[in-house]
């Protein structure tokens, strides 16, 4: 083996294995937010919750994964067989490419690429396709209708949800989630833009099919939406991908508006603490509040749900540019690289 040889297989090995150190505390990660849900809504409902397989039902994750792999999986007569495997496969695999450019820490990331923002801005865009192929390779008309309500709703609030980002890079001048989290030593983002930090999560919750927002699963009207007709593991990636994104949006919210893997105030012992366990600390927060939106809010009616991304939350992103804009360039506030450009 070549010297080249050599050190090609060691980069190739280290950053298989850094994926690997990635992937794996993500998906004990899910299988423990369906626990971390039902014991939290549990809770609220003035119930237990799974409190039955193991200490404190701590195996009940890997009792519902057991029985999920031993159901068989049934294809529909009429359905394409073809699509209708590879819809929840790409809909499981784009919720976990996207962590390459999440950073954990300072320096702790797979890929510290300049554009990270327009990378994870493209690949939560293709989730809709994984949407839209599972509901018409079923063939059935339920999961027809929670796919169209699925794209309509995620295309929607991609829209605000782009501007509310622009906000922030107007204020950090760069797409590197790495400079976007150290933007933030003075003052977390969520403060100064707390009207876009508010628009944000909410938009998360559309762009995630949550309550009240879950309207392509419908259980009243479409028995379930677009993954009606799934079964066993194809369900599995679904339920699988639903949670991973969940906890991408949940990244996303901590590294633009609540300082990423930065204590909130750089004093004796918050500034000691590990940066990966504030940054997993405030992730943990936010998915609290996913939760805790399922177990106190109605599910709201089509109409009001597109009411709500096109006459209310766009304009006033909009509106929210322009206001930015101008008070950084008044209070010639503007960052280097984009104070370069626009002389």
């Amino acid at each position: 083996m070549t010297g080249f040889e050599f050190k090609f297989f060691m980069e190739f090995g280290w950053i298989v294995l850094q994926i690997f150190a990635v992937i794996i505390p993500l998906l004990i990660s899910v299988a423990y937010l369906t626990l971390a849900e039902r014991r939290v809504i549990g809770s609220m409902q003035l119930r237990k919750g799974p409190n039955v397989v193991g200490p404190f039902g701590l195996l009940q994750p890997f009792a519902d994964a057991l029985k999920l792999l031993s159901k068989e999986t049934i294809l529909p007569a009429g359905a394409d067989k073809v699509t209708f495997i590879i819809a929840p496969m790409l809909t499981f695999v784009l919720a976990l490419v996207a962590w390459a450019v999440i950073p954990f820490g300072k320096s702790l990331v797979i890929a510290d690429i300049n554009v990270g923002i327009l990378y994870l801005f493209a690949i939560s865009s293709l989730g809709v396709y994984g949407v839209i192929m599972a509901g018409w390779a079923s063939n059935s008309k339920y999961a027809f209708l929670g796919a169209l309500r699925s794209a309509a709703q995620m295309v929607s609030y991609e829209v605000s949800m782009g501007l509310v980002i622009i906000n922030v890079l107007l204020c950090v001048g760069s797409l590197n989630l790495s400079d976007i989290i150290e933007a933030q030593k003075t003052v977390w983002f969520a403060l100064p833009l707390f009207p876009m930090f508010i628009i944000f999560f909410i938009s998360t919750l559309a762009e995630t099919n949550r309550a009240p927002f879950d309207l392509p699963e419908g259980e009243s009207e479409l028995v379930a939406g677009y993954f009606v007709e799934y079964s066993s593991m194809s369900f599995a990636l679904f339920f699988l991908g639903e949670y991973a994104n969940m906890i991408l949006m949940s990244a996303m919210t901590t590294i633009l508006f609540l300082g990423g893997w930065l204590p909130p105030f750089d004093i004796y012992p918050l500034n000691v603490i590990p940066g990966p366990i504030w940054f997993i600390f405030k992730i943990s927060l936010v998915l609290f509040v996913f939760l805790w939106m399922r177990a106190t809010t109605p599910r709201y009616r089509y109409d009001q749900l597109m009411r709500l991304g096109w006459k209310i939350f766009l304009p006033f992103s909009l509106l929210w540019v322009v206001l930015t804009a101008g008070f950084l360039i008044s209070f010639d506030m503007l960052p280097d690289a984009l104070g370069h450009e626009l002389q």
